[in-house]
């Protein structure tokens, strides 16, 4: 069935616009908003919720199921960042290179993460965008952190090439698996890892 979003726009064109609404959504219109973290949480994953609804794509073209093999792959994947995190919490000179942070880290890692980050951002990009364009979804998805790498002071070129870099690799994972559930699980892992990492940092200087 045609969507609002897929009338009068051909194939073609469909991943383009989704991913110039997507990048307009996070740059522009996110912001403008003026919304607290968890505000923005709520915000990002209606947004997401919304244009998978409009995409017309149906469950299984969105990487819905398959969720056996999208754990499967998802649990192998998500060890690496975990591994490699605890390497960095046990190595002195590696663990002053993090960049501390005193959010609260409940809410960082059971909240904001799975819902304003993964959820969000796996359903636009691995959902969605996959599934009208692998090619163009890491694209977009490295255009996503356009605004978030302004906030945090960082390199918004370098910001966005890893981004679109760690998009390949995530939108590689969910056509391997045929599941969004395992870069879905890559992408928790990452996130949630660093989020305790911080928080350690944050906590160690505390107390020096």
């Amino acid at each position: 069935m045609r969507t609002a979003l897929a009338t009068g726009v051909e194939p073609a064109e469909r991943p383009i616009l989704t991913g110039l609404v997507t990048t307009a959504w996070s740059t522009y219109v996110l912001p403008a908003a003026g919304l607290g973290a968890r505000g923005r949480a709520v915000a990002n994953a209606s947004f997401a919720v919304a244009v998978a609804a409009v995409s017309g794509s149906n469950a299984e073209r969105l990487g819905l199921r398959n969720a056996a093999s999208g754990l499967k792959w998802g649990a192998a994947a998500a060890a690496i960042p975990v591994l490699g995190s605890a390497v960095v919490a046990a190595v002195p000179a590696l663990r002053r290179r993090v960049r501390p942070s005193e959010d609260d880290l409940a809410e960082w890692v059971l909240f904001r993460i799975p819902v304003g980050t993964v959820l969000t951002e796996e359903l636009l990009f691995r959902g969605v965008l996959d599934a009208a364009s692998p090619a163009l979804s890491p694209v977009f998805f490295g255009l996503w952190h356009i605004r978030p790498a302004r906030a945090a002071g960082d390199s918004v070129a370098g910001t966005v090439a890893a981004t679109t870099v760690a998009g390949v690799v995530f939108s590689w994972l969910r056509a391997r698996s045929g599941s969004v559930l395992a870069p879905a699980a890559l992408h928790y892992a990452l996130n949630a890892s660093g989020a305790v990492l911080a928080h350690l940092t944050a906590t160690e200087r505390e107390r020096s």
